[in-house]
This record gives C-alpha cells, sequence and structure tokens, in this order.
C-alpha cells in the first residue's frame, strides 16, 4: 500500500534552517510530481511546493520563495524540503503528497519556529 513518511521536523529558531524528507513507497514514485503542504494552528491547509516526476520543474507559495527548496532523489524515493530563513509564520504541521486516483498524506512532521 501506498505510504508517505515524513521526518525531519523540529524546533529552530527564528532565521535557522532545516531539512524536511519524505520517503515513499507503494506505488512508482519516479514517475509522479510531489508535493509539500502544511497547516499552521487554526488555519487551513496551505500548498506549499510542488516538483515533477523528473525534478526539472518546482514551484512554491509566494510565502516561501526564496527560501525554501523542493528536491527529489528518484533513487531514494524520498522528497525533500530545505528551509532556509524561516520565520514565526513557518510554524505548522509539514505533509507530503502524492496524488493519483486520489490523494494520498503522510503524517506530517511538526516544525516550530520560535526563540
Amino acid at each position: 500500500q501506498v505510504q508517505l513518511v515524513e521526518s525531519g521536523g523540529g524546533l529552530v529558531q527564528p532565521g535557522g534552517s532545516l531539512r524536511l524528507s519524505c520517503a515513499a513507497s507503494g506505488f512508482a514514485f519516479s514517475s509522479y510530481a510531489m508535493s509539500w503542504y502544511r497547516r499552521a494552528p487554526g488555519k487551513e491547509r496551505e500548498w506549499v511546493a510542488f516538483i515533477s516526476a523528473t525534478g526539472g520543474t518546482t514551484s512554491y507559495a509566494d510565502s516561501v520563495k526564496g527560501r525554501f527548496t523542493i528536491s527529489r532523489d528518484n533513487a531514494k524515493n524520498t522528497v525533500y524540503l530545505q528551509m532556509n530563513s524561516l520565520k514565526p509564520d513557518d510554524t505548522a504541521v509539514y505533509y507530503c503528497m502524492w496524488a493519483s486516483l486520489q490523494s494520498y498524506w503522510g503524517q506530517g512532521t511538526q516544525v516550530t519556529v520560535s526563540s
């Protein structure tokens, strides 16, 4: 069955960095685009970043553009989100998502940006 397992979250000070990972299994990972989303406390889930199957195309929400970088390693079935210059507003649970006939989500990883 499809599994998406996020990791790499934690507590970081403003201006710091984190790298999130999402390990995928149960589908032909290298054939599909992947996305990262986040949900901040009391807010709706928000799309963060997208990467095409080959990694040749990426796109970002305006709120993270220039600070976050999405990448993937198809040999490891893993998608990453490098987050730099973190702000308190980036505090959220971060999820990776794969969409085929339906959407599949991981369990999420908590990112807290606080001094």
